[in-house]
C-alpha cells in the first residue's frame, strides 16, 4: 500500500511574535516543519505536499534545501486562509492522477508538532491498513484541553465527530481526548469528504475536523490511535518553542549517551540533531555543539564551550573555547579561552595557550 504526505504549513503564527515565518523557527538546529518532515522516516512517503502560506517563499526554500531526499517534497500554496480543511484540499492538488479509484493511504499532519515520533506515525498507519478504516486519528488526553477539538465516542466507544473548542458545548468541553490533527485517510474518501465541508461554524472556516463526521455519517470506520500528549502538542508560542526544544535536547542527548559519549551533566549539555559524535567523546558542563559539527573519537569538549559548523580531529581537548566554521586537527588542545573564527585551523599535535586566536585559514 503506497504512503503520501500532506503537511500543513501555511498558518501566520501571530503568538510567535516573528517576523520569521512560524514553521522555520529553528530546534535544536533543525526548522520545526523539518522536525515534522522528518518524522515521516519510517513510512517512505511516495511525494510530500507541504502547503504554504504566510512566508510562502521563505518556508519553500528553507524546506527545499534541507529536506532528505526520500520525502519527495513538493509545495503548493494556500493564498488565502480558509481553514485547515481548505489547506487539506489545496495539498491533494499536488498528488496526480484521479482521487477515487486510489485506495492509498494520505498521512495528514500539521508543521509545527516537532517532538513527534517517526514509531508513532508508524503505529498509525499500520493500525489504519489492518482495520481498514476510511480514517484513522491520533489522539491524545490532556489535563488541561483547552483550546482542542475533542474527540466525541459513540455509546460503543467509535469516535463519532470532533467538535473544536469554540462550537463545544459545555458537557463536551469535559472532554479531555483530544484531537491532534494527525491523520491516516484512504485517497478515494478523503477527497469526496473535503468536497463536502461548509464554512458553518463560529469561524466561517472549512474545518478539516469536520471531515470525520461526513466520513462516519457515510457509514465508513473510523479508527483511534492514543499518543503521549508530548509528542503531539503543537508549538505556537516561544513557551511552547523552548518546551519543545527541551523534550527534543533530552532525546538527543539520551541518543549519544547511549552511543558511547560522556556526558558529566547532560542537562547542561546541548547539542543539535545536525551533530555529529564519535565514541568515547567526553563532553563536560556547558558544552553547545551547534551546526554541522563533528566531533572525533575520544576528544574533550568542554567545559564551557560553543563550537559551531567545526571539525574537531581525533583524541583531541577544547577547552572554554568558542569557534566557529574552524578545523582543529588531531592529538590537539585548545584553550582554555581560545577563540576560532570562521576558516580557521589548528594543527595536528599542537598546543595552545591561554587567550589564543587562531589565524585566518
Amino acid at each position: 500500500m503506497s504512503i503520501s504526505a500532506i503537511v500543513l504549513a501555511a498558518g501566520e503564527g501571530t503568538r510567535m511574535r516573528s517576523n520569521r515565518p512560524k514553521p522555520i523557527h529553528l530546534i535544536c538546529g533543525r526548522p520545526m516543519v523539518l522536525h515534522v518532515i522528518h518524522a515521516l522516516e519510517q513510512l517512505q512517503p511516495e511525494r510530500t505536499a507541504v502547503v504554504v502560506g504566510h512566508g510562502a517563499e521563505q518556508v519553500t526554500k528553507k524546506v527545499h534545501r534541507l529536506s532528505p531526499g526520500w520525502a519527495n517534497v513538493s509545495f503548493v500554496e494556500q493564498v488565502e486562509q480558509n481553514g485547515t480543511g481548505d489547506a487539506a484540499a489545496i495539498g491533494m492538488t499536488a498528488f496526480p492522477g484521479d482521487d477515487y479509484d486510489d485506495e492509498s493511504t494520505i498521512v495528514l499532519l500539521p508543521g509545527d508538532t516537532p517532538t513527534l515520533r517517526p514509531e508513532t506515525l508508524r503505529e498509525l498507519v499500520d493500525a489504519h491498513v489492518a482495520n481498514g478504516n476510511a480514517a484513522t486519528l491520533l489522539t491524545s488526553v490532556l489535563d488541561d484541553p483547552f483550546g482542542y477539538g475533542r474527540v466525541i465516542r459513540k455509546p460503543n466507544g467509535q469516535v463519532a465527530r470532533i467538535v473544536e473548542h469554540r462550537d463545544a458545548a459545555p458537557d463536551e468541553l469535559d472532554v479531555q481526548e483530544v484531537c491532534t490533527s494527525i491523520y491516516a485517510f484512504r485517497r478515494d474518501l478523503l477527497g469526496p469528504a473535503l468536497r463536502k465541508l461548509t464554512t458553518d461554524n463560529s469561524q466561517g472556516e472549512y474545518y478539516l475536523t469536520d471531515v470525520i463526521s461526513v466520513l462516519g455519517q457515510m457509514g465508513h470506520r473510523i479508527g483511534c490511535v492514543q499518543a503521549p500528549a508530548g509528542e503531539t502538542q503543537g508549538v505556537n508560542d516561544r513557551w511552547q518553542l523552548a518546551m519543545a526544544e527541551r523534550e527534543l535536547r533530552a532525546r538527543t542527548n539520551r541518543g549519544w549517551l547511549l552511543n558511547g559519549v560522556t556526558m558529566l551533566d547532560p542537562r547542561q549539555t546541548f547539542i543539535d540533531v545536525t551533530v555529529s559524535i564519535g565514541q568515547d567523546v567526553t563532553l563536560f558542563p556547558g558544552t553547545i555543539l551547534q551546526g554541522s559539527t563533528t566531533i572525533g573519537d575520544g576528544s574533550e569538549i568542554g567545559p564551557d564551550t560553543r563550537l559551531i559548523d567545526c571539525a574537531i580531529g581525533t583524541g583531541s581537548v577544547v577547552d572554554h573555547t568558542v569557534g566557529r566554521d574552524a578545523e582543529v586537527g588531531i592529538d590537539t588542545h585548545v584553550g582554555p579561552y581560545a577563540h576560532l573564527p570562521p576558516g580557521s585551523s589548528v594543527a595536528s599535535n599542537s598546543t595552545t595557550g591561554a587567550f589564543y586566536t587562531a589565524p585566518g585559514g
